[in-house]
């Protein structure tokens, strides 16, 4: 897929992003899925956690480090055109081993006023 998700986490966020999709038309409620992937900016506070991928968007709580982080969806081609200082591009922290469901992540960030995890 990417440097930035391998194409085992693709596979799971795309059934994740299924499974509540199907869920949404039963009338169901989503699944709070523990985040699969987590990007950041090496030289700065943004971060993204992802739980769910579809053909144009992840689907994950966004933090840019300005305080107000949010759950929503980010094309995967924006994360791979973020530039930083030094000409670095977002990364994908490979020791990240997700301990909360996206939801208590918001809950966390929003208390924080940003992603701790």
């Amino acid at each position: 897929m990417s440097d930035l998700i391998t194409n085992e986490q693709l596979a799971q966020m795309v059934e994740n992003y299924r499974t509540n999709a199907a869920r949404s038309e039963e009338g169901s409620a989503p699944v709070d899925y523990k985040p699969v992937v987590k990007l950041f900016m090496p030289t700065g506070r943004a971060t993204w956690l992802l739980t769910e991928y579809d053909p144009d968007f992840v689907f994950g709580l966004c933090d840019l480090g300005f305080g107000f982080p949010e759950l929503g969806n980010v094309a995967l081609e924006e994360l791979h055109s973020v530039v930083g200082p030094f000409a670095l591009k977002a990364d994908r922290d490979t020791s990240f081993q997700a301990t909360m469901t996206l939801g208590k992540y918001a809950e966390e960030a929003r208390r924080n006023g940003g992603i701790t995890a």
